[in-house]
């Protein structure tokens, strides 16, 4: 609807317009200041010029048929669409069905790796909104018809491996009665127990007389990981977040001398101190820094560089990082090394995403036993259930904190979003199903006409066509709250309606389903492009 009428009058007009939406709905659908930058070229006041436009816009054929109204306004020029217009926009939309709002292939594409969590523990909470951001973005992207391919980094190689080895050994030797002093970096938690005795079935362990305890530990680590690592996509599928490729960093990294002699080429490391530096600082970092120490081994730092290379090698057009808020140091070092690789780096986005506080009840939300001091998104989503998770985690800025009490999820009004939104759908098809068992028939609400609505059907119906509008401006911004804004503004809207219009058993029973299915397949789309299925029985 937006990008038509904006192209309707970009041709009549000869000149780019844009398009906003007035506060004050009385004021028409649509208002543009197209006259402001017009006036500085034609030497005439805006007011003027907008009069001048309206006037001919007022006659055009074309016009004609699309507004009912174009009117000058202090400069301002606001346009009023046609009930007939905002008609055959529902008829398209309606036969569409929920590929209303769908666009065809482009050639852009996305690169988008998001979680990433080491596999030395279950996925906690921290970890599940740029899970549910980045899976959200994924499908409303190729909705929107970009290429995109999804990716899970796995840190399979380093300390943190090695850790988690050791962290499952030393369990293992204490449930065989040896006494044990845990190093302060050792994780904790039932989970590591969990770990401990499935590698001690698995290995057929009874003693370890007779063991090289290095050579176990080392083994329990690729054991342990490979565990971890099938119950984080375990419950990553229970949160129904999906990704395209798991890759591996020991695999990545076995390119790593290749890289290193093409950074070294371009100027980009040099030796100093028997260490290895990247010269990050000459994009913006505040120091160089260390990818390879003195004992040769290398820091974080090195596997990321290969890793981005590899990704860079791809050739998407726009490549996107979704990380923790302390990753903030970890971008300008990455995009050193990929200018010193040859890279374009503005063509890498990091999202950083902030924490989330949750409560029930008003008090902290309970750490889980299993994990130790985590609250385990396993425990959240048995809590909550799937679709308020990503509802929920979706409805801020990712750079905002948020903050929620779980116990409003019971409630059954206003106040829990997610409800009140699968509430609006499944009253029309309630509406819909006691139409269509006294008799009434689909096709002639199909076939009815949305003329002569009242404002608040007018108002419905506009904010229902916006779906399109909406879901573009998400994916520019890359802000999908404004998704959950729109549904919960469309679904008050309905509710609105609904307690002051009767539907059913009246003159406008057809013209009324028919807005009210344009409004469930709106909700529908805007849902299920979050990750959620529209409700149609509550």
């Amino acid at each position: 609807m937006h990008r038509r009428v904006k192209e309707l009058l970009e041709r009549v007009l000869q000149t780019e317009v844009v398009l906003e939406h007035p506060k004050d709905r009385s004021l028409g659908h649509y208002a543009s200041v197209v006259a402001f930058p017009l006036a500085k070229v034609r030497k005439k006041a805006p007011k003027l010029i907008a009069e001048d436009l309206a006037k001919s816009l007022s006659t055009h054929p074309e016009c004609q048929e699309v507004f009912s109204q174009v009117a000058p306004l202090n400069g301002y020029i606001n346009f009023t669409l046609k009930e007939e217009f905002l008609n055959s926009l529902c008829n398209e939309a309606l036969t569409l069905g929920e590929d209303f709002g769908k666009q065809p292939s482009k050639e852009e594409s996305y690169y988008v790796e998001f979680v990433s969590a080491n596999p030395t523990g279950p996925l906690h909470i921290g970890h599940a909104r740029g899970a549910v951001f980045g899976d959200s973005f994924c499908r409303l992207a190729k909705f929107l018809g970009y290429k995109v391919h999804s990716e899970y980094y796995v840190n399979d190689m380093g300390t943190q491996i090695k850790t988690l080895g050791l962290s499952v050994f030393l369990r293992l030797k204490e449930s065989l009665g040896y006494q044990v002093d845990y190093p302060k970096e050792c994780y904790q938690g039932e989970y590591i127990y969990e770990l401990a005795q499935a590698a001690k079935e698995h290995f057929k362990i009874e003693s370890l007389e007779g063991v090289d305890e290095e050579v176990l530990s080392a083994e329990f680590g690729g054991f342990a990981k490979d565990l971890m690592l099938t119950e984080i996509q375990e419950t990553l599928a229970e949160a129904s977040v999906h990704m395209d490729a798991y890759v591996s960093e020991k695999a990545v990294f076995s390119k790593s001398a290749e890289v290193f002699r093409r950074l070294e080429a371009g100027g980009g490391v040099y030796e100093e101190e028997g260490k290895l530096w990247l010269k990050s600082s000459d994009f913006g970092d505040e120091k160089d820094r260390v990818v390879r120490k003195a004992d040769g081994d290398f820091t974080y730092l090195a596997p990321d560089i290969v890793y981005h290379d590899y990704k860079f090698q791809q050739d998407y057009h726009h490549y996107i990082n979704i990380f923790g808020a302390d990753h903030h140091g970890y971008v300008p070092r990455i995009k050193a090394s990929l200018q010193f690789l040859g890279y374009d780096s503005s063509k890498l986005e990091v999202l950083l995403v902030q924490m989330v506080a949750l409560l029930k009840g008003g008090q902290p939300y309970k750490m889980s036993k299993r994990a130790g001091n985590f609250v385990l998104l396993k425990d959240v989503l048995q809590d909550m259930g799937k679709d308020a998770l990503r509802f929920i985690f979706l409805s801020k800025k990712l750079d905002t904190h948020l903050d929620f009490d779980v116990a409003s999820l019971q409630n059954t009004d206003s106040t829990n979003p997610i409800f009140y939104i699968h509430y609006a759908n499944a009253r029309i098809h309630t509406m819909l199903d006691k139409f269509t068992q006294k008799g009434g028939s689909l096709e002639a609400v199909h076939q009815s006409h949305l003329l002569d609505l009242p404002p608040a059907g007018q108002n419905l119906l506009f904010n229902a066509l916006n779906l399109p509008r909406v879901l573009q401006g998400a994916f520019n911004d890359k802000e999908l709250q404004k998704i959950c804004d729109y549904l919960k503004a469309l679904a008050a809207d309905l509710h609105s309606f609904y307690n002051a219009h009767r539907i059913l058993d009246t003159p406008q029973e057809l013209p009324y389903l028919k807005l009210c299915q344009m409004v469930s397949l709106s909700l529908t789309i805007g849902l299920k492009l979050l990750g959620i299925e529209a409700k149609k029985k509550m």
